[in-house]
């Protein structure tokens, strides 16, 4: 006989699953969801789908996964899905064009890197994972031209990704069309009580949750999560953007380039990518407002905390350690001298290294930045196209070559 489960109070779980929800759709249905599942002790289907476009993961990807680890946390079942038969379709979302879909080769090596990487987070052992061509690879053309019969065209076409191209006359495959349908597939066939995505990813979302009523099934509830904003402080994380932080990067690397991120950033990341309650990062503000916590000292205490999670404690510790004797060697006298500009659009960091004379021309800002010999706050830049962000009040300690250091304050 099996034993029934028991959960925490309802209020209590929802309270652990909103911090930093953007949009729960819809929240008393979710509700009553975890109401049944605590009534009769079975478990809620939390499920994730992720097509392995590329083999590596970064922290923008972690956002949602840490929520569905949060299902996994409260006992209810977390499946993660792999899109592996979705990956060779392509997701349309915010794309301008149609792109050519992934070979079964590039999608089959992408997939084997996700796990290890996906078990950083959620628990191997309690993780239930699919692959979606399971059903997707079996389905029928009468099965699939069925499928197509539950939407209309036109509600299709109102995605803002489809809609921009029809205005520009830009064209639109139907494999593209077949995507969101497809997926919705994925709902039904995992029978999922609750299905996780990233804010950009509504419409598809939205979708999956209609597909399920024509099947038959009840409507899952979704949950969205705001997308990380990457180190350039303005674009959402991304590889192709250049201002990521992958999770299988060295502690120090990690650590170095969340050190420089700008302190009004900082807090969406202790938001989204930490465990702290909101009580604990309201507390850490308002020592930051008052002076009483350094903004330095916060960042570290967040660096420290997700190389921890994904490195280990004693490897959080030692790139702490690390950074502040590196930081301490390399600190600017108390002399430095200071240039203050006012909030604006980010600023291109050769442009800014010319402009305050810790360079003598472009072509020596860009050889001392490809030869590691420029930091933002401690942390070496590589990237000759770093943009600055100042859009919000901050200090930045710039340093060029061995000891030219600039303090840079946006007001």
């Amino acid at each position: 006989m099996k034993t029934k489960r028991e959960f925490a109070p309802v209020d209590e779980q929802l309270a652990y699953l909103r911090k930093g929800v953007a949009e729960i759709i819809p929240e008393p249905e979710l509700k009553a969801k975890l109401e049944q599942s605590a009534k009769t002790g079975t478990p809620l289907r939390a499920y994730l789908g992720v097509d392995p476009t590329a083999p590596d993961l970064h922290l923008g990807h972690t956002v949602v996964l840490r929520k569905l680890k949060h299902f996994q946390d409260l006992g209810h079942t977390a499946v993660f899905l792999i899109g592996d038969f979705s990956a060779m379709i392509g997701d349309p979302t915010g794309v301008s064009e149609t792109r050519p879909p992934l070979t079964r080769e590039q999608v089959d090596a992408n997939a084997r890197t996700y796990l290890e990487q996906v078990y950083k987070i959620l628990d191997r052992e309690k993780t239930e994972v699919r692959y979606n061509s399971e059903w997707l690879g079996k389905m029928s053309a009468e099965e699939i031209v069925r499928l197509c019969s539950h939407y209309r065209l036109a509600r299709m076409l109102e995605r803002e990704d489809f809609r921009s191209r029809l205005d520009r006359n830009l064209p639109i495959s139907v494999h593209e069309l077949l995507y969101p349908l497809l997926t919705a597939y994925d709902a039904v066939s995992l029978h999922s009580d609750v299905e996780l995505g990233a804010t950009e990813q509504k419409f598809n979302l939205l979708v999956h949750r209609e597909i399920q009523r024509e099947y038959g099934l009840p409507g899952q509830a979704i949950l969205t999560m705001p997308i990380l904003v990457g180190l350039d402080g303005q674009r959402k994380m991304s590889k192709s953007y250049g201002n990521y932080i992958g999770i299988t990067e060295a502690p120090r690397e990690m650590f170095g380039k969340l050190m420089s991120i700008s302190d009004e950033l900082m807090w969406s990341y202790y938001e989204l990518l930490t465990d702290f309650t909101e009580r604990v990062i309201l507390r850490l503000k308002d020592e930051v407002r008052t002076g009483v916590l350094h903004p330095m000292e916060a960042k570290m205490q967040l660096a420290h905390y997700i190389i921890a999670n994904f490195h280990g404690e004693d490897a959080g510790r030692a790139a702490r350690d690390e950074f502040q004797r590196v930081f301490r060697e390399r600190q600017a006298p108390d002399e430095a001298p200071e240039r203050r500009i006012p909030r604006g659009e980010p600023r291109r960091l050769v442009a800014v290294l010319v402009e305050t004379g810790l360079a003598p021309s472009r072509s020596e800002a860009e050889r001392l930045i490809k030869q590691g010999g420029v930091e933002i706050d401690g942390a070496r830049i590589a990237d000759i196209k770093q943009e600055i962000d100042c859009s919000q009040p901050a200090t930045h300690l710039l340093r060029a070559g061995k000891k030219k250091f600039l303090r840079l304050v946006i007001e």
